[in-house]
């Protein structure tokens, strides 16, 4: 009896000691920040802090393990519905720990660093992102995937990605002009995208120039700016929601010396599609492909629906 308890004891005992070994549960990856992070091998309870990495939970069919997200977190529709834990610039750490999450999943930019170490003292892991362009939100897209045990969606939506990215790119190859573009996402003042964002590489690969391209991420700009820009596409973002948008349309239409108001190309766009690092940045491209050359797009699809 006696060498029986002993073994009894002795197993006992080695399985507290192998916490870090792979019997119990656990790995350590290495996230978009360079930092070794120990995480559970089947994350069951994960709380978002991000909008964008609510959507690619969605994505990925994960959506099952959340069980908090942000406040703006509002697409798709059933992501509105989770427990919120604040904005993600503004996080509510007493929420996020009484949801018990064995994961969270940050993002550089914006959720702050005070809260994601006080987490990480209170033993909660946090596997944080920092996409900076299309392709890195395709290899976020992949390691969350691996993160969240849904490798095989992950690489079938990569997939899909990069080949409408490809379809878009063959297209634009076949223009030869780039048309100044000038991308409004502010009313007052008005602000424009430069060159360190998801929308100036967008534009860029749609086969436009950014009129507001520089060092400055968000410029400010005035109307008598704009009208010495002369551009010959405008597209208003509907993040400028302090007036409505015929209303900001009528604005410009005032000055038909503008290209782009002469030739009808002012242009109404969905902000929700364009302000997230998600996948959904492709539905982005497409769209502001067709706007800036329709003649490739519109005839391409007709010969193919014939």
């Amino acid at each position: 009896m006696h060498i029986k308890k002993f073994v009894y004891f002795f197993i006992s005992a080695l399985f507290l000691i192998v916490p870090a070994t792979g019997i119990s549960g656990i790995r350590t990856v290495t996230d978009q920040l360079g930092r070794e992070i120990t995480v559970p091998n089947n994350p069951q309870r994960i709380i978002s802090l991000a909008p964008n990495i609510t959507e690619i939970v969605f994505a990925l069919g994960q959506e099952h393990r959340l069980r908090g997200v942000t406040t703006y977190s509002d697409f798709p529709d059933k992501a509105s519905t989770y427990p919120k834990v604040g904005s993600y610039v503004h996080l509510d750490l007493e929420k996020i720990v009484a949801l018990k999450p064995d994961l969270c999943i940050a993002i550089k930019d914006g959720n702050p660093r005070s809260v994601i170490m006080r987490l990480e003292k209170l033993d909660i892991p946090v596997y944080a992102v920092d996409p900076r362009n299309l392709e890195a939100i395709i290899e976020t897209v992949l390691e969350m995937g691996n993160l969240l045990k849904a490798d095989e969606r992950a690489v079938a939506l990569a997939h899909q990605m990069r080949t409408r990215i490809k379809n878009v790119e063959q297209r634009i190859e076949r223009t030869k002009n780039k048309p100044k573009v000038f991308f409004q996402i502010g009313v007052s003042p008005i602000v424009s995208v430069g060159t360190n964002t998801f929308i100036h590489e967008l534009i860029g690969m749609a086969g436009g120039q950014t009129l507001a391209q520089g060092k400055t991420a968000y410029p400010r700009f005035s109307k008598e700016q704009i009208l010495s820009l002369m551009p010959e596409i405008f597209i208003i973002s509907s993040m400028t929601n302090t007036e409505s948008i015929d209303q900001l349309k009528n604005q410009w239409n005032k000055y038909p010396q503008i290209p782009a108001i002469k030739n009808n190309r002012l242009h109404h766009v969905d902000s929700n599609i364009f302000d997230r690092p998600t996948p959904r940045l492709v539905d982005a491209l497409e769209l502001l492909a067709k706007l800036i050359h329709p003649e490739v797009f519109d005839t391409n699809e007709k010969k193919e629906n014939q």
